[in-house]
């Protein structure tokens, strides 16, 4: 029997140097391949699922629909994105009913709450009343335990708490879908890959919201790459730059809120959070890059800075430009920005010896994906279109779930968002110290950016301080080198 207590122990003994080996899927043991999805009918099939997941222990209980075969979910986090994943599970015809909602901020909630029980087609799907609306840190578990094994439970709180919540939900025999990202620093990362092994075992179905890769548009492109429609790819590259996004530039604490609400309230701006800008914004257009080589990088050197700030006082640099070289030479170049006044960018690119492959155009959606022969993008050139308009993948990826979970098939997306998570942190650590990182060394990283972040409650210090100035500590390029932030 799988207790709390060796549930805990299994994760935490994951150390990134002991148990370094272990701690890694098999898929980057073995040349950190990517899942090896050749077609759109077994995309169907297996969505979300990695190539190379373990086989799922024999004996391991099925968990799929409860007994009474009505799916129930419970939302911990009613941030925007959060409010959004259940808004798209309710709206899955045989998908669950909300039953209980969790935040630390009341007013997030009470939000939330209003918006999906006044929606006009999934209102009636929202059954929370007030002795089920959650405020705390704790209230994942009060969540939680209102569920029966075999429900579904979504994480939308900031990253930090990601591994944590995990951990209950697994404990619990729930259905999980996370949001992105999954992990933020090197050991989270290896201590979710060892906590999902144990997912695994209990059959247990995990969405994580890289929703790119549901998106029907980009599975079709990708099938056509992998093909050789553009030939061998020799390059990629995308972008997003854009103006003040989210909470990255955060203003000074004004003393409304403690220490740790202030940062929770401002968690974009904060890297033990959200992993900062990086994290939380470029990783779409890193993942859909590297699904399109079908591999993960093994290094990348990157830049960035600090420019007019302000009065900001958070964590994150204004701009950052990324080199991640692929284990056959290709290289992936990523730029980030997020300035007002400067030109506007949202897309990535995939070029190989015949032609070019537009990957995404304007946003997530649609990607409006496109071939042209050679590498300009006239119209006389193009040579193939993904017609329009496209399904959304916000609401793909939850029916793929929802299937999975009532088919007991097998789902479980979280290698692939570790990775994901992981390669995007690394190329941030390179800009951050301004050295050459390869993902061996980022996997092996002993800076945890919140340790102890499992025993926080609402009257705890935050995890990073400001001095006396009310500034905190940020990165320093070739001055601090070996880890992000003092």
């Amino acid at each position: 029997m799988i207790t709390r207590a060796s549930l805990f122990c299994r994760v935490l003994e994951c150390s990134p140097f002991l148990h370094f080996r272990n701690c890694f899927p098999p898929s980057y043991v073995k040349n950190m391949q990517q899942d090896q999805t050749p077609s759109r009918r077994q995309f169907l099939k297996q969505t979300g699922s990695v190539a190379a997941a373990t086989t799922l222990v024999a004996s391991a209980p099925n968990v799929h629909a409860a007994e009474d075969n009505k799916l129930r979910v419970v939302l911990i986090g009613c941030g925007g994105r959060g409010t959004g994943a259940a808004l798209n599970a309710l709206s899955v015809q045989n998908g669950p009913h909300l039953v209980g909602l969790v935040d630390v901020f009341e007013k997030n909630l009470n939000s939330t709450y209003a918006a999906l029980s006044g929606h006009n087609e999934v209102g009636s799907r929202v059954d929370v009343p007030e002795e089920n609306k959650f405020i705390g840190f704790d209230g994942y578990k009060q969540a939680m335990d209102l569920l029966k094994p075999g429900d579904l439970v979504i994480l939308a709180t900031p990253a930090a708490f990601r591994w944590v919540q995990y951990t209950y939900a697994i404990e619990k025999g729930l259905h999980v879908f996370m949001e992105k990202p999954v992990t933020v620093d090197g050991p989270t990362s290896a201590r979710m890959l060892e906590l999902n092994r144990v997912a695994e075992e209990k059959n247990l179905k995990v969405g994580v919201g890289l929703m790119c890769r549901h998106c029907e548009a980009r599975q079709e492109l990708f099938d056509r790459i992998q093909n050789g429609e553009i030939g061998d790819l020799t390059m990629l590259r995308a972008y997003r730059m854009a103006g003040p996004t989210g909470s990255a530039a955060a203003p000074p604490n004004d003393g409304k809120y403690s220490e740790l609400q202030y940062q929770i309230r401002n968690f974009h701006g904060f890297l033990w959070l959200s992993g900062g800008a990086v994290s939380d914004f470029l990783i779409h257009n890193i993942d859909e890059s590297c699904w399109m080589k079908n591999e993960w990088p093994v290094k990348v050197i990157a830049m960035g800075g600090r420019h007019y700030r302000g009065d900001s006082v958070d964590q994150n640099f204004d701009t950052y430009s990324m080199e991640y070289t692929f284990g056959d030479g290709t290289k992936l170049f990523v730029d980030g920005r997020t300035m007002p006044g400067c030109k506007r960018e949202f897309a990535s690119f995939a070029h190989g010896t015949k032609g070019l492959g537009v990957i995404s155009s304007a946003s997530h959606t649609p990607a409006k994906c496109r071939i042209y022969d050679g590498h300009k993008m006239d119209k006389e050139r193009l040579r193939w279109s993904y017609p329009q308009p496209e399904r959304n993948p916000y609401q793909l990826e939850w029916n793929d779930l929802i299937t999975a979970i009532r088919e007991d098939t097998p789902y479980n997306e979280v290698e692939r968002g570790v990775m994901a998570s992981a390669v995007t942190s690394m190329g941030r650590m390179a800009a951050h110290t301004g050295q050459e990182i390869t993902l061996d060394q980022f996997m092996k990283h002993d800076h945890e950016f919140a340790p102890g972040v499992e025993q926080l409650t609402l009257d705890s210090p935050a995890p990073l301080q400001a001095n006396e100035n009310g500034l905190y500590s940020v990165p320093m390029p070739g001055l601090v080198k070996k880890r992000e932030y003092l």
